[in-house]
């Protein structure tokens, strides 16, 4: 099972705990999935919500094709995720709690045919939590630098 990643939102691990990760198909036009394969996405700002008993991936922008005519794409239009319907009741329950969102992690390619979202479950960051963190990565870094010096002499 080949696995190609296109985008990654690497903002959401430094903006957001990470509760649960699941993995949902998208919705693309022609124009879109020959974009997508292009490399040409953007998921800053991006997020999930629940409409109407469905699953919509919001705020991601995928580049108008090239190549194509006036059939083109919206860059930034609302897309359909494709979940069972038992998982968008049990995210809906959780979504309710105070604080969390559904944030797309990556957009990746599966087996070279089939697009993928991979979607977590998310709850917002403290900018406390954000230095905390920044601290923390900081600290393995000055560690792993010291242990490979060390290890040199």
């Amino acid at each position: 099972m080949a696995i190609d990643k296109i985008a990654v939102n690497r903002k959401a691990r430094h903006d957001y705990f990470i509760l649960d990760t699941f993995e949902c198909g998208i919705v693309l036009t022609g124009t879109e999935i020959k974009s997508v394969r292009a490399g040409r996405v953007n998921l800053k700002d991006s997020f999930a919500m629940i409409r109407n008993g469905e699953l919509w991936l919001i705020g991601v922008h995928i580049s108008p094709y090239e190549k194509g005519s006036y059939y083109n794409h919206e860059p930034e239009r609302d897309r359909k995720l494709l979940v069972h319907r038992a998982e968008i009741v049990r995210l809906n329950s959780k979504v309710r709690e105070k604080g969390l969102t559904l944030v797309p992690l990556s957009l990746y390619m599966k087996n070279g045919r089939h697009a993928k979202v991979e979607l977590a479950l998310a709850k917002g960051k403290a900018e406390h939590d954000k230095r905390d963190a920044i601290a923390e990565k900081d600290a393995k870094r000055a560690m792993a630098r010291a242990i490979r010096r060390d290890g040199r002499d």
